[in-house]
């Protein structure tokens, strides 16, 4: 997946001029930080520096994974056309460019963050773009509820590892108030991650939420610990992009874990698939989530006939 041309071209402006080295450094610092979920009261995104290593290397990982749970979405619920967004942990307003390029009648978008050179950056990547109305506000979900109206769709990205345990659930009692039809919440493609992905899950289904994906059923998670989870997006690394990582390939791939969950039920699907398929000569097999509540490997094969061309052309990720 690549950026979206006016994305990207805001991101090579931001990054003109600006040392490969420097970034480098910056975004292995900042890299570590992620990784390490690090909860010492300062923001992961602190300086200037950070904010343009962010858009280096974090941002088209971050869009990727974002996108292509929004693409989840518009698969299984095609009517739906949000109008409004909140996004919560908006960072530069990677979220919100996802959002803008899935849905783009959305006309109104509020864009919480704390780090004020996030805001800075966001703002700046977003003038003069053909993007929603944007509000940014500073607010803390884990104490006060968001002063809005409650938003056709509310976003978590890569935020709800930034905050404590103990606060989880509140926050997201919050967010699901502030949900008139559809939350979303992105996480990375970790254990951690996807231990997180099936608290909030589990809490929002009992509040009387509708999954939409990537779960075809409201079971409990049949995956069972050491294994998790989690989904792939292919990212495309820019030059300047593959000079802050000092990598070669260029592209990544980014893991994540995810769930949308609506007020209102959609289709998703007999089933998901939840790994790489394997495929040889005449057949394929596919490690499946399925609508029953259970999860295990399938093999396809030439007589299948339909189920196993749909199967031949499916991907990690794909709903059958």
């Amino acid at each position: 997946m690549e950026l979206p041309p006016p994305l990207r071209q805001a991101v090579e402006r931001a990054l003109n001029g600006r040392r490969p080295a420097d970034l480098a450094v910056a975004a292995a610092a900042l890299s570590q930080r992620y990784r390490e979920e690090r909860r010492d009261g300062r923001f992961h995104v602190a300086s200037d520096e950070d904010a343009l290593a962010y858009l280096a290397v974090r941002l088209p990982a971050t869009y990727a994974a974002v996108r292509a749970s929004f693409a989840a979405i518009k698969q299984a619920r095609p009517d739906f056309a949000p109008k409004t967004a909140l996004d919560i942990g908006a960072g530069p307003g990677t979220a919100l460019w996802a959002a803008a390029d899935c849905w783009p009648g959305l006309a109104d978008a509020l864009l919480v963050e704390a780090s004020p050179v996030f805001r800075a950056r966001g703002e700046e990547l977003a003038r003069g773009a053909s993007l929603p109305h944007i509000t940014w506000r500073n607010a803390d979900v884990t104490t006060e509820a968001i002063d809005c109206a409650p938003r056709d769709l509310v976003t978590v990205a890569y935020a709800l590892n930034e905050l404590a345990a103990q606060v989880r659930q509140p926050a997201l009692q919050r967010l699901w108030q502030m949900t008139a039809d559809t939350l979303v919440i992105v996480e990375p493609g970790t254990p951690a991650g996807w231990q997180r992905i099936v608290a909030a899950r589990a809490q929002l289904i009992e509040a009387g939420a509708h999954l939409i994906a990537p779960c075809p059923h409201k079971h409990a998670c049949p995956i069972v610990s050491p294994d998790w989870c989690h989904f792939a997006e292919r990212v495309a690394r820019s030059r300047l992009h593959r000079l802050a990582k000092e990598a070669e390939l260029p592209w990544e791939d980014e893991k994540f874990s995810y769930v949308a969950l609506s007020r209102r039920p959609a289709c998703a699907g007999a089933a998901r698939v939840i790994a790489h398929p394997r495929k040889g000569s005449g057949r394929v097999t596919l490690k499946l989530c399925r609508e029953d509540g259970s999860a295990g490997e399938q093999l396809f094969s030439r007589r299948d006939g339909a189920s196993f061309k749909r199967a031949w052309r499916s991907d990690w990720g794909s709903a059958l």
